[in-house]
């Protein structure tokens, strides 16, 4: 009977989940960049151009999409406790990823006598659209956001089997991923 112990403690070992440094550096490398904030936004562009005593103006309304995240390939330090059972992952600062205009609608557009519209001015809005976009994005706290779900997502995937995960995120700049595996660097 005392033979069997053993076998059974070896057996019920190969069923647990273990976690090791390279098993979550390896699941983290393998998502370039995380988006873990996006925003939908519509907002209102004033246009407005003077030449030579001539003014035109456009008043466009604006939609677009706002990713805010992490881009991994800046690196991230991995830190797991065994003793305690704790990962400990520091992401890079959170960063706007892309700014998509989905939809423009100019809803008044009145040219100059001596000053017409061209397609740089259309450019120039568009670049706008783009600005108004991100900024409204990040007064609405976009990233606090970003942050908020990245410890959400990355802790419920790393709490397993007893460990804990704790996800913050950097101030200032990381190792890459290849300087990651420098020894001190990591704690493994």
């Amino acid at each position: 009977m005392r033979q069997c112990a053993p076998l059974r403690r070896a057996l019920l070992d190969q069923n647990r989940t273990t976690i090791s440094h390279s098993s979550v550096l390896e699941k983290i490398q393998s998502v370039a960049k995380l988006v873990s904030s996006e925003s939908t936004i519509r907002d209102v562009v004033v246009f407005e151009n003077t030449r030579y005593g001539s003014t035109k103006r456009a008043l466009v309304v604006v939609t677009g999409k706002v990713l805010v995240g992490f881009d991994l390939e800046k690196g991230a330090d991995i830190q797991i406790d065994h003793a305690a059972k704790r990962v400990r992952i520091t992401l890079p600062p959170a960063s706007v990823i892309a700014t998509d205009v989905i939809d423009m609608r100019t809803y008044d557009e009145s040219r100059g006598l001596w000053n017409p519209f061209l397609s740089t001015d259309r450019d120039a809005i568009y670049r706008e659209a783009r600005s108004h976009l991100l900024r409204a994005a990040l007064s609405m706290g976009a990233k606090e956001h970003a942050n908020q779900s990245a410890k959400t997502l990355l802790g419920g995937m790393f709490t397993t089997d007893g460990y804990t995960a704790e996800v913050v995120t950097s101030t200032g700049p990381l190792l890459n991923p290849q300087q990651a595996e420098s020894p001190g660097a990591i704690t493994p």
